[in-house]
């Protein structure tokens, strides 16, 4: 932990020194809130977001915040080591081509359900009557399963230092998980709203409480969302796997390893059980596996928990933005960002001014990131990128 914040009702507790303005007033707005459970936790990746900033962990009591989740619900990666090494470099621009012919990336959805994907079931306790809004967006979240989506998602292929090619993708819930997040942050503005505005409407972080109706209902869609995620992610990464086993007979590969960095769930902190919000933060209990992505120019990196209560057991989910979107495009120079990745042999996305929003430049540095959270993880393996494909 870099410092703590004690101006606030609640202590703001830092893992970066670089904090911006607009970032701190999110962390301050999270400290302040009256149901806010101990401190804020703000992970070294941390820039500003829709009203939690992107790597901020909160703890609260009785009540959930779907803005402290966001609209890609379940987002995170999932990775999987092959059992070949650098050999396969030959092979990329074919691995990429199939991979861009069998996978929809952006706005693209499959004409007809995937046949290696599965949608979660809605046993377990929960029918369609807890589920209306998964209910409705059933029938397309079929088309929508194995599909990667725009923004930062991607699909890369990296050398491990231990020698193995690696199989990673970070994508999310599509438009199923963007429905529920706003459909139920519209509800929580309402109860907020008519329920003596505890909340200041300026800060984004309407609530609702867990003994109501729509507050639990909430949490049972959002889990299925974040199921629905992880499926989406071991659909993609069948096959991709199918694709990397056709050109490379030979190849074999490891259990997938999959962790989220956008959802809400029920843990035990301090000795309460409360509701821990995850909004770009990564799960990292004791002696737990987890994956921090850089940006399509830098390291990404297989990592152990190291279960610090301090953080409520979470680690940085990426690199973190530096700049904007816009910013990027606006500021950032194509050629150098162009060089930057040929000069290291990558295999990129990056094709004109519009695809500089997700340049490594736009990104922070990851190396800075990790020493920063030391005491929250401890690296078993670096990946250095050799080829991605952007949604």
């Amino acid at each position: 932990m870099i410092k703590t914040i004690s101006t606030e009702k609640k202590p703001i507790k830092l893992w970066l020194s670089d904090i911006d303005i607009d970032t701190l007033q999110q962390a301050k707005n999270l400290a302040n809130l009256p149901f806010l459970f101990r401190h804020v936790a703000i992970m070294p990746d941390a820039h500003i977001g829709y009203g939690m900033p992107i790597g901020g962990v909160a703890a609260t009591e009785d009540v959930i915040i779907p803005n402290a989740v966001g609209v890609d619900i379940g987002c995170g990666i999932a990775t999987v080591r092959t059992s070949l090494s650098a050999t396969l470099t030959p092979q990329l621009k074919s691995i990429l081509r199939a991979i861009r012919q069998s996978v929809p990336l952006g706005f693209a959805h499959h004409k007809k359900p995937h046949p290696g994907g599965r949608m979660p079931e809605f046993g377990r306790g929960r029918t369609e009557k807890d589920l209306p809004i998964v209910a409705r967006e059933y029938e397309s979240g079929l088309l929508q399963l194995g599909t990667l989506g725009g923004g930062n998602h991607f699909i890369e292929i990296q050398l491990g230092d231990d020698g193995h090619v690696w199989i990673m993708i970070h994508s999310g819930s599509r438009n199923i998980g963007y429905r529920v997040a706003h459909h139920y942050n519209q509800l929580a503005a309402n109860y907020n709203r008519t329920h003596g505005a505890l909340v200041p409407e300026k800060w984004q972080l309407d609530y609702l409480r867990l003994d109501s109706e729509t507050g639990l209902r909430y949490l049972q869609e959002m889990t299925y969302c974040v199921e629905f995620a992880a499926a989406n992610r071991q659909a993609m990464m069948q096959q991709v796997t199918e694709i990397v086993g056709e050109i490379e007979p030979s190849a074999t590969f490891a259990p997938i390893l999959d962790v989220a960095h956008n959802y809400a769930a029920r843990e035990n902190h301090f000795g309460r059980e409360v509701i821990v919000h995850r909004k770009g933060a990564t799960r990292a209990l004791a002696g737990g596996m987890g994956i921090i992505p850089g940006s399509q120019g830098s390291a990404s990196y297989i990592v152990r928990g190291k279960g610090n209560p301090e953080s409520f057991s979470s680690c940085s989910h990426g690199a973190g933005r530096r700049l904007g979107r816009k910013q990027a495009q606006r500021e950032l120079d194509l050629k150098t960002e162009v060089a930057r990745l040929e000069q290291q042999g990558i295999l990129h996305a990056i094709r004109g001014r519009r695809d500089l929003e997700e340049a490594a430049g736009a990104y922070k540095d990851i190396a800075m990131v990790m020493g920063n959270q030391s005491d929250l993880i401890e690296i078993v393996t670096t990946l250095k990128p050799l080829a991605v494909v952007k949604g």
